[in-house]
């Protein structure tokens, strides 16, 4: 039934039925079906365009979100994606699915160049929405379409951020659809920019962004490294789809911001302690807690300085990270950090290293056996800085054990002039793995958390960082 009514319209009825069924993520016979239950199409009586248009005038602008699965944070809010003509314009598919499933709901622009890359067809599968391309669609323009764009939107983002699309913002120019609603908007613009390095150091693109910025624009990226072109190798890489959620929700998060104003250190990762050129020791720590934990607090408000060790994930977005390799290092850059409100060891340094690494690989020889490896204690930061003469006001440290968790935490605590020990018992697969079950420790007793994940852990933990500093008497 339903298809004998879609070969029955016009074509413009057809285009109109297909907005329709984008806009409420069904396909056009799944349309047909609803509205022929509603009575709004009868069998015997195919539908006319004028019929069909004023449903979809009826309708907002954004689709409906779909739920959740990974965040709340984002729930509900109306992202106006522009994605403009460069190479990076293919991250802009992985940055609606990031956004969508958040609980966010994404309607596209998309320039003319853009879609030398990507297609409409591609964008508004994913958004499950119409595609905007046209400034003088007299569809989506009868009711002036590049107004309510801008203005029903929660946030607009421009990713990629082209040297074009940059200056003609700077320059008021509203030529295209993008551009227009980019100058006709009131809310807040988050352009992440991408192009070739000279292009992003080039003085007339860097006067445009500081001319953006004085406007109210702000900026995510662009990041270092190797581009599309050949030998190409510096500034001016997209930031990753993540990064840009993560700065998106930054921007929309109304909750309270604690810990605004507040500096903060985080350790995170494992240690390499080298033997030779080659070899180093280490642990199976993969960063994850730590990581987490400096997200965590920067979503509070706080400037997080985040010191990690060699790991496999991404930087957390909000956060400056400092990259060490061995112990010593570390312990080097968090010193030069202080004075701080807090201090939060998460790290697993390595307890020894051996005394003076080789300077050349060490090589087997058939029947010598094993080198012998002279070790020595390595710095140990937590105590260092629990006794330091600028000592932050709260220390926490973390205790991964294997057996007498708590008594090893208990003694840990006295030991090291730590205020709180996060222990854990890594005997499992907590190292590594994406949950963990911790028991915070302090001189009042110790209190068990259930098991979680470890964005949890970190946001519990960094809600009871804040409400201690908040409490703290200067």
């Amino acid at each position: 039934m339903a298809s004998i009514t879609i070969r029955n319209l016009d074509d413009r009825a057809k285009e109109l039925l297909r907005r329709l069924a984008a806009a409420n993520n069904r396909s056009m016979e799944e349309q047909v079906r609803v509205m022929i239950a509603a009575s709004v199409v009868d069998a015997h009586e195919p539908t006319h365009a004028q019929e069909t248009e004023a449903v979809l005038h009826q309708r907002p602008l954004f689709p409906a979100s779909r739920s959740s699965a990974v965040s709340g944070l984002l729930s509900g809010k109306r992202i106006l994606l522009i994605i403009g003509g460069g190479i990076a314009a293919y991250k802009s598919l992985d940055l609606i699915r990031r956004l969508r499933e958040r609980g966010a709901s994404v309607r596209c622009v998309m320039t003319r160049a853009a879609q030398e890359f990507v297609t409409p067809l591609s964008v508004g599968a994913l958004t499950a929405s119409h595609v905007f391309t046209d400034l003088f669609d007299r569809q989506d323009e009868h009711d002036v379409g590049h107004i309510r764009l801008s203005r029903e939107a929660d946030l607009i983002a421009v990713a990629p951020a082209t040297a074009d699309l940059m200056a003609k913002l700077a320059g008021g120019h509203a030529s295209d659809l993008a551009s227009a609603v980019l100058l006709a908007t009131d809310k807040k613009v988050l352009m992440a920019p991408a192009m070739n390095p000279r292009m992003w150091s080039h003085p007339a693109t860097q006067r445009n962004r500081a001319q953006l910025e004085k406007d109210g624009v702000l900026f995510v990226g662009p990041n270092s490294g190797e581009m599309a072109e050949s030998g190409e190798l510096g500034p001016g890489r997209m930031a990753e789809p993540l990064e840009i959620t993560a700065a998106i929700e930054r921007l929309l998060d109304t909750r309270p911001r604690p810990l605004a104003g507040r500096r903060i250190i985080v350790t995170s990762g494992p240690t390499h302690e080298p033997i030779d050129p080659v070899r180093y020791i280490a642990n199976r720590s993969s960063g994850k807690q730590g990581h987490a934990i400096a997200a965590a607090f920067a979503s509070l408000g706080a400037h997080v300085w985040l010191v990690s060790g060699p790991v496999a994930i991404p930087d957390p977005a909000g956060v400056s990270t400092i990259h060490v390799q061995r112990a010593e290092e570390m312990r080097d850059a968090v010193e030069q950090l202080l004075p701080a409100d807090a201090a939060i060891f998460v790290a697993a340094v390595a307890d020894w290293r051996t005394e003076g690494a080789a300077d050349q690989k060490i090589k087997k020889v058939a029947g010598d056996g094993p080198p012998l490896l002279r070790m020595v204690e390595n710095p140990d930061i937590l105590a260092t800085v629990g006794h330091h003469e600028r000592r932050p006001r709260l220390v926490v440290g973390f205790a991964a054990e294997t057996q007498d968790v708590l008594k090893n935490a208990e003694a840990k605590l006295a030991k090291k002039g730590a205020d709180f020990i996060v222990a854990n018992d890594v005997s499992g697969s907590v190292m590594g793995g994406d949950r963990n079950r911790v028991t915070i420790v302090s001189k009042s007793g110790a209190e068990e958390w259930p098991e979680m994940g470890k964005d949890e852990v970190a946001a519990r933990l960094a809600d009871l960082v804040a409400e201690k500093l908040n409490t703290i008497v200067v």
